[in-house]
């Protein structure tokens, strides 16, 4: 298997070239849970969501491998990774033109959100935390918050910052959305 070292969330420049080298090749991404959501960004971008990609993650506490099952150990994600089965699994995308591989939260946020019809909190809460799962997007339960799994979430608020995969999007939103692309991307789950 040839491996190309590539610096943290690779962009369109360090990613597009092993895309149009290797067409058609299973990519493996060893690094955290916002590298896998910055080459996800550049599949969905160049219409290349059919690439098969496994996971190994350097952080042994990860929302994508928590959210997937996916083996949090080096050595066994990286097995699963070269050898197992990838299957379509629910794409999320947020209306700022980024991608959610594993987990998105918004802290300290006064506001109103719903997850498709279901109102998911109202008012001033510490924390509103979103997960990329099997249904799409799943929210989690918390002081205030009411738990729901649905094909989106819409946030309005007086001003707050999302997180997404642990990075901090650049500047305060009053809205945003996570929800499920139309097309899967190819995660590498079950051993062949």
């Amino acid at each position: 298997m040839r491996s190309v070292t590539v610096g943290p969330r690779p962009g369109k420049d360090a990613v597009d070239p092993l895309l149009a080298e290797h067409p058609g090749t299973r990519l493996i991404v060893h690094g955290t849970d916002a590298d896998l959501a910055a080459v996800l960004l550049r599949l969905l971008r160049r219409s290349a969501l059919d690439t098969e990609i496994g996971y190994i993650p350097v952080a042994r506490r990860s929302a994508v491998t928590a959210c997937w099952g996916l083996p949090a150990a080096p050595a066994a994600a990286a097995v699963l990774a070269r050898t197992g089965t990838a299957r379509p699994v629910p794409l999320i995308r947020d209306d700022n033109g980024g991608v959610l591989a594993g987990r998105g939260e918004i802290g300290d946020i006064h506001g109103e959100a719903y997850c498709d019809a279901v109102r998911v909190f109202h008012g001033r809460i510490p924390k509103l935390v979103v997960d990329a799962g099997p249904g799409g997007v799943v929210v989690h339960r918390g002081r205030g918050v009411r738990a729901a799994t649905g094909r989106a979430i819409q946030i309005g608020s007086t001003g707050a910052t999302p997180v997404r995969d642990g990075v901090p999007y650049s500047r305060e939103i009053r809205r945003w959305a996570w929800y499920r692309h139309t097309e899967p991307w190819h995660l590498v789950l079950h051993p062949t």
